[in-house]
């Protein structure tokens, strides 16, 4: 690890300003990074995947963006609400189970109490390539070096959303579950105050060196997820090598609106196989209006990853991921365990 400024923030505009002119967006410094919980930025710091001059710590913020809020139009995450704090609330686990599943999942109990809900829709691909800095061929650590990962071992590699310049995959959790359920993030930034999509926060790999559409210095504040009749009736299914710290192979985040049987809404998202937190929509085409039987469920999954486009080493990816969907699908509508 590289020296480092360090700097903590005891309000928003000290958090921008430690970034730059908060007037003049192009004077902002990109050698700059906030640090909440720490869990993936140390990381790479010590391995030099990242080297920032400057580090902002913006705990002191927690008394803004820390809270948990549940009204009849959703439930509000602050940024800086930890894992665990919204894993364990009574409120998201019992009308929210899929995201509260997605979170008590991930990492292990000690990073949970570190990382932080808006740092965590960040992380960091955990593709080998890109956190080993011997390897010379990232297009996400030098852009137009190549993908040494499209022809070298694979197996932990995207099958959708991925290009000829990436195939990593994301490495989370909740992201699909919010993906799922439609979620936005609310931002702050040198530019004012902004509300986006969460699906839309995530670029596709055609540049990989950029992986959201975060302004430069913007910091995420909060998540808001709408009130739906499928948000109870969810959950979230994670595929992985052990059941202990490890990362998603496949999962999927499922919620449905069901009716006798039949299903009015699905909303469908996919990690472990993916570039990006991925929503399954042909798969909630398929069975919108539908009875959700073993072999609707099938067709479904087949239709989520029909663009799928495998290497030599992860194309049990794509017989995998259609089962763990088919397997949530039934879970979500009471027919297995």
């Amino acid at each position: 690890m590289r020296a480092f400024a360090y700097i903590r923030a005891d309000s928003t505009d000290s958090a921008l300003r430690g970034m730059g002119s908060p007037t003049q967006p192009d004077r902002l410094n990109p050698q700059v990074q906030y640090l909440a919980g720490g869990t993936l930025l140390l990381d790479l710091m010590k391995l030099e995947v990242l080297s920032p001059h400057q580090v902002i710590d913006i705990n002191g913020l927690e008394s803004e963006y820390g809270r948990i809020e549940l009204t009849e139009g959703g439930l509000h995450l602050g940024a800086l609400v930890r894992m665990s704090q919204a894993a364990d609330d009574a409120r998201v686990r019992r009308d929210y189970p899929v995201i509260a599943q997605s979170l008590a999942q991930a990492a292990s109990a000690q990073i949970r109490n570190m990382a932080s809900l808006g740092g965590n829709l960040l992380q960091r691909t955990r593709c080998t390539y890109f956190r080993d800095t011997s390897w010379q061929g990232c297009n996400k650590r030098q852009p137009g070096s190549g993908c040494a990962a499209l022809n070298g071992p694979n197996r932990q590699h995207a099958v959708l959303g991925v290009s000829d310049q990436c195939i990593s995959t994301y490495p989370g959790d909740f992201a699909q579950s919010l993906v799922a359920l439609g979620a936005t993030v609310e931002t702050v930034g040198p530019t004012g105050r902004r509300s986006v999509d969460l699906e839309a926060l995530y670029r596709d790999a055609q540049q990989p060196e950029l992986e959201t559409n975060l302004l430069p210095g913007e910091l995420i504040t909060g998540i808001r997820v709408p009130a739906g009749p499928w948000t109870r009736n969810s959950a979230y299914l994670k595929i992985r090598d052990r059941v202990s710290y490890e990362f998603a192979l496949a999962s999927a985040a499922v919620a449905l609106d069901l009716s006798e049987g039949r299903v009015r809404e699905a909303r469908i998202a996919l990690g472990g196989v993916s570039y990006r937190p991925w929503r399954a929509r042909e798969a909630e085409s398929v069975l919108k209006g539908q009875p959700l039987t073993q072999a609707n469920a099938t067709a479904a999954a087949r239709a989520a990853f029909a663009t799928a486009r495998p290497r030599a080493q992860n194309a049990f990816k794509v017989e995998l991921g259609q089962r763990t969907l088919v397997r949530a699908l039934l879970q979500v509508a009471g027919q297995t365990s």
